[in-house]
């Protein structure tokens, strides 16, 4: 998620329909899914055909399948019976029981209690609501009726085990939350007597969802721990809009804790794992990074005291300032900013700090006095902000101060550190998520040399950007880049540079596209303005331009976001890139290893990646246009000429191995003339 790249997508044939969530196995490795509510598959990350991967179909329907880290996979079937994958898989047609009539289940959840898994489903008849408790591998199975409550219905559900007691919260349509108790029962001989006496669950009120006079309409409920939940839903104000808020509560003290505002609107959903909310805000899955420290009175009373206030937006403090800060907030009086990546900290805090104890301040309190500081001021205090940052904070801060120089940059349009904004980014380890301001920044200053080493060094440059760069290398003039420092080292030592008329070309190893192997590559005519000769070619660009491409090439992407803006790449501007491409591939095939020399040179694949994308991007363009006519014939016939060569290599391939053997197998100290007949 925070490099913003799919690292794999797998799809059901047309028709089929995944009728419940995939999920991994953590002890193998992977992913479980299920299509049309029997069919089972299994396959891992490596796989590209989910069509070919494992395939089982079941006896019954399948609700859903929950992943425990160290209890393996347990599915829970539509009837209510329950099994563990690999009993499962052993005889994929078993029977399964019905262990409901007549009920629907509304919500399911798997824990571990020990060594043993425990699932938990919650069913609904009528308008009653029942609490199952099964244990798949002792066989066990208790069923509950939940207490009714009057003129409410439960919306959510959530659960936690502590010491052999399920916590059961209920999140009802009244604006509360209820708590259920059941004790996790030892199996005994007694266990049809209870099946015909069924237990009533009752409830008691845990919190009340209002403060100040307004209301929070949940609609999804998280335990986080033993004293904090997590509610999504509407805050309604009297005599304001209603809007959405992510809201965290303690439910010792009975308290709103921390709440963050969601202008775009959600789904409705939300998810948490490893200490960070999930959940759809607008168009986009926003992660937000929590921590909850032990609930004490103090910080309760004082979340309380600011909860007093009429106006709603004075107690949200999800602050960006703390520990782990990812981005740069700078309050105003009314409320504080969030970005999308920053962490929660529920930590309790005085509201001021005391003047004469800098060693308390955090890495953005510091960082707000230093707001109207001189640039002598400003650098030098910077830099010992770093050279002291603990390692475990030091990425997050050296995040801070790159959007601090940033935020400056913005204000002060004279203002460019150039040489200290180089120097941070070739020293420290940072990435585009964590100083998102700064190549928008660079190519306002067309600072090409911090572009290049952006380009070279972030993993996670969203694609318009990388074509926003692209399209700024491909327009400068070659002219300009001779003043600009440009780091040539990906392509010193293989690019052809034209001195006095005379070209100075690295040694070619023919890889079999030569005359000899097709004639029509003697026949081809290149334009004039290529310097294409006889023997070789000449890079299109020049040496400065040639690094920048590089540095693109080297940048991550995903295809299906690069391509549209692809598209709008100017059509001279595709051409030349084309040719560079085509330029690179041609040296890459004069090598027997196909790989180029110098330091952060691009690889075969990564030419071959951009060079189909482009193609697949521009291709109307390319072939209505008849300056591309050429080009585009010249590297049809170049890679017809390699496909007949290794189509030849292929037929061979059994030869040459047999060769390989039988120089194994002779003596090193006997002289021998031996004649191999190749057929």
């Amino acid at each position: 998620i925070s490099d913003q790249k799919p690292l794999g997508c797998w799809s059901v044939k047309h028709g089929q329909i995944l009728t419940c969530p995939v999920v991994c196995n953590f002890e193998t490795h992977e992913y479980i899914a299920v299509h049309d509510d029997k069919v089972l598959r299994i396959w891992k990350n490596e796989d590209i055909n989910l069509d070919k991967a494992f395939k089982a179909t079941l006896s019954a329907d399948v609700y859903r399948i929950h992943s425990l880290p160290h209890g393996g996979p347990v599915v829970l079937f539509r009837g209510g019976g329950v099994r563990t994958l690999d009993v499962l898989l052993e005889a994929p047609q078993q029977e399964i029981e019905n262990v409901i009539s007549d009920e629907v289940i509304r919500w399911s959840e798997a824990f571990m209690e020990g060594q043993q898994p425990v699932l938990i489903f919650t069913t609904e008849k009528d308008g009653d609501y029942f609490v199952y408790v099964q244990k798949p591998k002792l066989s066990s199975l208790h069923r509950y009726k939940l207490e009714q409550q009057e003129s409410a219905k439960p919306l959510c559900f959530t659960a936690h085990i502590t010491n052999q007691t399920v916590t059961l919260l209920c999140l009802y349509s009244n604006d509360s939350v209820y708590q259920v108790l059941i004790t996790l029962q030892q199996d005994t001989e007694e266990e049809e007597e209870e099946e015909e006496e069924q237990e009533i669950l009752s409830k008691s009120l845990l919190l009340n969802l209002s403060v100040s006079g307004a209301v929070l309409k949940g609609t999804s409920l998280i335990v986080l721990d033993k004293d904090h939940v997590a509610v999504l839903g509407s805050l309604a104000a009297p005599g304001k809009e209603p809007k959405e808020y992510l809201t965290i509560w303690n439910t010792k003290f009975q308290t709103l804790q921390t709440s963050k505002e969601l202008p775009l609107g959600t789904s409705g959903q939300l998810w948490c794992y490893e200490e960070k909310f999930f959940l759809i805000h607008g168009k986009v899955l926003t992660v937000i990074m929590y921590k909850c420290e032990t609930s004490s009175l103090a910080a309760a009373v004082g979340k309380l005291k600011d909860s007093q206030t009429p106006d709603v937006s004075l107690f949200l403090n999800w602050n960006t300032l703390e520990n782990e800060e990812r981005a740069v907030s700078f309050p105003s009086q009314e409320s504080v900013a969030l970005k999308a990546e920053s962490r929660m900290n529920l930590r309790s805090r005085r509201s001021t700090v005391a003047e004469g104890q800098p060693e308390t301040l955090s890495v953005g309190q510091r960082l707000l006095n230093l707001k109207g500081a001189s640039t002598y001021v400003l650098e030098t205090e910077l830099k010992k902000l770093m050279a002291k940052a603990p390692t475990p904070d030091l990425q997050a801060t050296i995040g801070c101060v790159v959007t601090a120089l940033t935020d400056r940059c913005k204000r002060n349009p004279k203002y460019y550190p150039q040489s200290f904004l180089q120097e941070i980014v070739e020293t420290h380890d940072l990435s585009y998520s964590l100083c998102p301001d700064l190549m928008a920044v660079a190519l306002e200053k067309k600072d090409l040399h911090l572009l290049q080493i952006c380009l070279e060094r972030f993993p996670d440059i969203p694609e318009e950007v990388t074509y926003t760069c692209l399209k700024a290398f491909l327009s400068v003039s070659e002219a300009h880049l001779q003043s600009v420092d440009v780091n040539v080292d990906s392509v010193i030592c293989y690019i052809d540079v034209e001195l006095d008329d005379k070209e100075v070309k690295t040694e070619i190893v023919e890889n079999g596209f030569g005359a000899e192997m097709d004639q029509d590559m003697c026949d081809t005519k290149f334009p004039k303005e290529s310097h294409f000769g006889s023997h070789g070619e000449s890079c299109p660009v020049g040496l400065q331009k040639a690094a920048l491409l590089n540095a693109v090439l080297h940048s991550a992407y995903t295809e299906t976001f690069l391509l549209p803006h692809l598209k709008n790449l100017p059509a001279q501007q595709a051409i030349l890139f084309l040719r560079y491409l085509y330029y690179l591939y041609v040296k890459c095939s004069e090598k027997v290893n196909t790989t180029l020399p110098g330091i952060r040179s691009p690889t075969i694949n990564q030419i071959m990646d951009w060079m189909c994308l482009l193609l697949d991007a521009q291709f109307t363009v390319m072939v209505m246009l008849p300056e591309a006519k050429e080009l585009l014939s010249n590297l049809h016939k170049f890679v017809r000429a390699q496909v007949r060569f290794y189509s030849e290599l292929n037929k061979i391939e059994g030869s040459l191995q047999e060769l390989q053997r039988l120089n194994h197998l002779r003596e090193s100290q006997t002289y021998s003339i031996e004649v191999l007949e190749i057929i």
